[in-house]
């Protein structure tokens, strides 16, 4: 059985979004018991099969599929059984082998980029809330890897921030106070407030406000069209 802080520890590692889909995506399949896992980037959907884009377009519009409008409207993991009544459920989805589903969101800048799914066949234990918790917090890792990921392309100014640094400013986006964060990383709340501070010296801003809109502004710089 593959350990949950060992998924952590992959997914930390992972030297692209291949190795997400593939090696570390098989293992949390086999964390969860789950006959199927995907991880899905919104903005990558284009290199996949125009068949299985078709599909995807369907099962996972907001207006069609209540389980991904959950992701969208409050970017938290669900499963089926949490927004609608098995009936209702085969209703919507009756293919025996997504019998019962789960999803989490990833979320960069506050914006949904993506979301990673399981399954599992008819005649398997549902989803239950162990297993969001559990994929709640490999969600929130995946999400700190696209947040290190594009910092790896920043400007020296935004470069500079530790890993550890940009979890906690990823923590902060997410609204989370000094103490929530100290709790989610292991660290005392007063190694919370002296890394802000640090923070916000290199990046030359005095709030929480300040600095998120500097690291949002410097992604959004990166995305634009060079010329």
């Amino acid at each position: 059985m593959v350990a949950l802080i060992a998924l952590f520890r992959a997914i930390a590692q992972a030297k692209d979004e291949q190795t997400l889909r593939s090696h570390i995506s098989a293992d949390m399949s086999q964390y969860f018991s789950a006959t199927r896992c995907g991880l899905f980037f919104f903005n990558q959907t284009h290199l996949i099969d125009s068949n299985v884009q078709k599909v995807l377009q369907v099962a996972l519009s907001p207006q069609y599929n209540p389980v991904a409008r959950y992701l969208l409207e409050r970017h938290a993991p669900v499963h089926e059984a949490l927004v609608v009544e098995p009936k209702t459920w085969r209703l919507i989805c009756p293919r025996a082998d997504h019998w019962h589903v789960m999803a989490g969101p990833i979320v960069s800048n506050g914006q949904l980029i993506g979301a990673i799914g399981f399954t599992r066949e008819k005649g398997m234990p549902a989803f239950d809330s162990h297993n969001l918790t559990d994929l709640s917090a490999i969600c929130l890792h995946i999400s700190t890897w696209v947040t290190m990921s594009k910092s790896q392309h920043l400007p020296l100014q935004t470069a500079r921030l530790t890993p550890r640094e940009l979890e906690i400013a990823t923590l902060v986006a997410q609204g989370r106070s000094n103490a929530e964060i100290s709790r989610e990383l292991w660290i005392t709340e007063n190694s919370v407030k002296q890394a802000l501070k640090r923070m916000f010296r290199k990046l030359e801003v005095s709030s929480r406000t300040q600095m998120l809109a500097k690291l949002s502004t410097v992604a959004q710089s990166q995305q634009l069209p060079k010329r």
